[in-house]
């Protein structure tokens, strides 16, 4: 029977020998076999990616990782699905696998605060180089791909100030020079956009965030093409980047609603955001609500849905009133991460500075009186949360 995605997540697993609705968790680091010649004949099936119930060792992760890999696996459209403890992991363990000294990678200028440090800083320690393009220009992207080009990696919509860029335009042009795509779906999900589909090589996504959606988990998943599999592979099972039965069970259990949040964080969004489209101290609502804007129109072209996270630029010459706006909110939290059924607000930092909490953008249109606050929209009702923000914006001079 042909199910749908909604179908799909409620149906994924079910334990036939425990007969419970979820998955066990299966804590193990020694894996026992009947005999030696199965433990081989097990090795061989994980090298040829055929389908198995469980590893050789504890390392490479258990009966309920392996449950996890399946469902992403398929909900990404992907040749295989690897499973890091936390969400970063999942970039790194990408960058590792695959770029070696010598090699250079190009990345987009608004990429997650940490892909930029990892790709800026640690990896000059191994003679391998970042490039930072401009996501508003594909010529600067074009102009920076040369032949030393191992990768291009894309967060779309860009971190905190969510510019959408021309996905399909960029595989192109990684196929013509023959550079490896990574692409950070975390803000879209695969549920809403299926990065293997148009091309792109390597597809990442945070669990920690929306699978989970309790922000009670870590997690990171990488779904991949065959083409890169077995360099990502090697890596892996050497690494030890592997997420633990715990969270996988707790990222499970977190999917099976996840069509049915997204639609409410979506639903509560549009709501706040036609409050805060209106208010005075708000110059511009990051986020693809306008129809006739570039980034309103590429978001139509690849995605199906839109989730529940944006910013909001606020124009004022006294920062400190900005930042008394943020900690007046009441059901707006402080903190980072994101893709819980809380809500959340903090004020970010992009600007190139010497402050050790700023993102070092060096693309960046905003002046020094317009500051990005961003928000998540969580399950809340959105007439307390306007009512929250109504009250908090006041201090804003």
């Amino acid at each position: 029977m042909k199910k749908s995605v909604q179908t799909f997540l409620k149906h994924t697993i079910k334990d036939k020998i425990n007969r419970s609705a979820n998955p066990p968790v299966v804590r193990a680091s020694t894996i026992l076999f009947d005999t030696m010649q199965e433990m081989y004949n097990q090795e061989m099936k994980v090298k040829r990616h055929k389908k198995i119930s469980h590893y050789t060792y504890g390392r490479y992760g258990s009966t309920t990782t392996i449950e996890l890999e399946n469902i992403l696996k398929k909900l990404e459209e992907a040749y295989h699905v690897f499973l890091t403890g936390t969400g970063f992991g999942g970039i790194a363990l990408a960058l590792m696998s695959l770029c070696r000294p010598g090699d250079e990678i190009v990345v987009s200028d608004n990429v997650y605060g940490p892909t930029r440090e990892i790709s800026e800083k640690l990896l000059k320690e191994f003679n391998i180089f970042a490039k930072f393009y401009d996501p508003n220009s594909f010529e600067d992207l074009k102009n920076k791909v040369t032949k030393k080009t191992k990768m291009i990696l894309v967060e779309n919509p860009g971190s905190n100030t969510f510019e959408f860029q021309d996905l399909s335009k960029i595989v192109r042009l990684a196929k013509r020079n023959k550079v490896l795509t990574l692409l950070d779906n975390t803000w879209g999900t695969p549920l809403y956009l299926k990065p293997l589909k148009l091309g792109f090589d390597m597809s990442f996504s945070s669990a920690t965030k929306y699978f989970s959606g309790h922000s009670d988990a870590m997690g990171g998943s990488l779904a991949v093409s065959k083409k890169v599999f077995k360099k990502i592979m090697f890596f892996y099972k050497l690494s030890g980047y592997r997420m633990s039965a715990d969270e996988a069970y707790l990222i499970i259990r977190g999917l099976r609603t996840l069509d049915t949040r997204l639609n409410q964080h979506y639903h509560n969004t549009k709501i706040v955001i036609d409050f805060l489209k209106k208010h005075r101290k708000i110059t511009e609502i990051l986020y693809p609500h306008k129809p006739n804007s570039k980034n309103y129109k590429l978001w139509k072209k690849y995605y199906t849905g839109a989730t529940g996270l944006f910013s909001i630029v606020v124009k004022s010459k006294n920062k400190s009133s900005v930042i008394k706006f943020v900690n007046s909110l009441e059901l707006f939290g402080i903190g980072y991460s994101w893709g819980g059924f809380e809500s959340l607000a903090i004020l970010q930092e992009l600007k190139p500075s010497k402050d050790e909490y700023s993102q070092g953008r060096k693309f960046f249109k905003y002046n020094k009186n317009e500051h990005i606050v961003r928000l998540h929209i969580g399950l809340e009702d959105p007439k307390d949360l306007i009512t929250d923000l109504k009250q908090s914006l006041r201090y804003v001079k």
